[in-house]
């Protein structure tokens, strides 16, 4: 089928429908929701059996819906309705909640319904559960929901009618926390359900802040609203019963339009604020494991930004977990990204961001040559979620790479303003791909499901298996691994290294990336400088770039990577 994904940006759950569209044969093309006038255009000019709108703020024209069947998906069970579905949701407390396909109609999310699925909520933040249970269920109602179009057409028997209760747009009024009567439970959802925009806005100490990434902080206590320190980069405040860690802080604004989410001590430091280091301390960002005699490292990083002071304490974690007895190592990223490379907010707000850039990426490579040249640790990278750019060339640093069905990949840096990237890319990406796939990857600048990764030899294995099987299977895995030919794998690692290094010395790769990275940088081309000011503060764009709206584009040729897999 023809299928035109509306869609306000081109998010995870777009990019999850596109994926799984895309594997399944169908010609998809994307277009931004930026007019009225511009979305009938893209009708008329692609001419979709079908349009699916993944993310929208707002209703779809007459215009569009006389003329094409128009799919809307809301982060709501059948029978909710309104714009901020999951942010009540968080704030009720649901102990179980769900996503909808409804067709679009005159009427705000009254349509007939052609999918819903269902969930236990968990507690956790709107932008948490977004990325996985919203999108979970919003890929079963897509496949049901295509089942029966493709059997009966638009007149199919939709079976569920919405009969539920239209939820207003929450406002910041109705999340704004009064520290003297609410409880921690109650401060939390609040801001897990502005969680990652727009945040909370409180004060810390008489400045103003949004608050966001934020966490019960066990065993301590104050005075309610009182601020009581601060420690592993996180400021602690109290609530009527206990206290929260608040992570991350973002100002109303930094000087130059929107204000940039970074580390809340980094923020208070800013503004002159010097408050107590406390003796607790927040969970650690990067955690290694050892059970069964295999080695985990889990660096669950806030979006999956890696800075370069995260960068250099992962490489000397790993450096020192060295002369551990584990052989077999498992990175495990985090639960909602595993990498996403470098951390453009740092960069962004840093004094120069060129150097900032070089220096982010140069801890990126000591931490990718680090695992490299480890030959005495068979190294698994378990990708238990989404990662990017820089992230996914961190994998290839492993020796053998999984991910669980579902899980999107981007690898390629194009997208930032033509980067050119780093991370060893150039001596890594040709070890799996032949010469040809090698440019093609990076010349493409679409997301790629786990499934075609495995199928053109980017990824070596996929697992169907739900979050927590998939940890179970990892484990499985390794510990067959370590019961197994483990001193020959290494013995092989170390000899295939040798020769390697013997053909060209292996800095001769990095050094090349990096000559291209620095005019990047420095250059006079400031593509790169611009696309990462307008990704940071969330620049809406003016027209839908054309390797998305491929009926405003010429016909791609047929290539390796577009080709469909089995």
């Amino acid at each position: 089928m023809r299928i035109l994904l509306l869609t306000q940006s081109f998010n995870s759950l777009a990019q999850r429908f596109y994926t799984v569209l895309e594997d399944s044969g169908h010609n998809i093309s994307v277009e931004f929701d930026i007019h009225e006038t511009v979305t009938l255009e893209a009708v008329n000019t692609f001419k979709p059996d079908l349009v699916i709108a993944p993310y929208l703020r707002r209703k779809i024209s007459r215009e569009v819906t006389n003329k094409v069947l128009c799919w809307i998906v809301h982060p709501g069970p059948a029978g909710d309705r309104g714009p901020s579905a999951l942010d009540w949701a968080i704030l009720r407390g649901e102990a179980s909640w769900g996503t909808t396909i409804l067709e679009a109609i005159e009427e705000y999310d009254a349509g007939p319904i052609w999918a819903s699925s269902t969930f236990p909520m968990r507690m956790a933040s709107k932008s948490s559960l977004y990325r996985r249970e919203i999108s979970d269920a919003a890929v079963v109602c897509l496949i049901t929901a295509l089942k029966k179009f493709e059997e009966s057409g638009s007149n199919a028997n939709h079976g569920i009618e919405p009969a539920g209760q239209f939820r207003r747009k929450i406002t910041a009024e109705d999340r704004k926390i009064d520290w003297k009567n609410d409880t921690v439970l109650t401060v939390l959802r609040k801001i897990w359900s502005a969680d990652g925009s727009p945040g909370v806005l409180d004060e810390i100490n008489g400045f103003p802040f949004y608050f966001h990434d934020a966490l019960p902080a066990e065993g301590l206590g104050g005075l309610p609203g009182e601020v009581l320190g601060v420690n592993a980069g996180a400021v602690c405040k109290a609530a009527v019963d206990g206290a929260i860690w608040i992570r991350h802080l973002r100002p109303l604004k930094d000087g130059d339009g929107r204000g940039i989410k970074l580390p809340s001590v980094q923020w208070l430091n800013q503004r002159g604020l010097e408050l107590p280091v406390l003796k607790q301390s927040p969970p650690e960002q990067i955690i290694f494991e050892a059970r069964n005699g295999i080695g985990y490292f889990h660096f669950p990083f806030y979006n999956g930004a890696m800075s370069t002071v995260q960068c250099q304490q992962l490489r000397q974690e790993i450096r020192l977990r060295k002369t551990g007895p584990e052989k077999v190592w498992v990175l495990s990223g985090g639960p909602d990204f595993w990498s996403n490379g470098l951390h453009l907010g740092q960069i962004e707000q840093a004094e120069s961001p060129a150097d900032e850039s070089i220096n982010n990426i140069t801890a990126m490579n000591d931490l990718v040559r680090e695992l490299i040249y480890c030959t005495d640790k068979y190294i698994i990278a378990a990708l238990a979620a989404n990662a990017a750019a820089g992230g996914v060339f961190l994998s290839l640093s492993a020796d053998k790479i999984i991910a669980r069905e579902g899980v999107i990949l981007n690898p390629h840096y194009r997208n930032m303003g033509n980067l050119y990237g780093s991370e060893y890319w150039t001596y890594l990406l040709p070890r799996r791909l032949n010469p040809q796939a090698a440019r093609e990857l990076m010349q493409r600048r679409l997301p790629m499901s786990a499934k075609r990764a495995f199928g053109i030899g980017l990824i070596d294995d996929v697992f169907r298996a739900g979050r927590d099987s998939f940890r179970g299977r990892i484990h499985a895995y390794a510990r067959s691994v370590n019961e197994g030919e483990i001193s020959g794998l290494l013995d092989k690692k170390s000899k295939n290294l040798a020769a390697d290094n013997g053909r060209k010395m292996i800095s001769a790769y990095v050094k090349g990336e990096m000559e291209k990275m620095k005019l990047n940088f420095y250059g006079f081309d400031p593509s790169y400088h611009i696309a990462r000011y307008n990704f940071i503060r969330k620049q809406p764009l003016s027209w839908t770039p054309l390797y998305l709206a491929k009926h405003r584009a010429p016909a791609p040729e047929n290539t390796i990577l577009n080709q469909k897999k089995g």
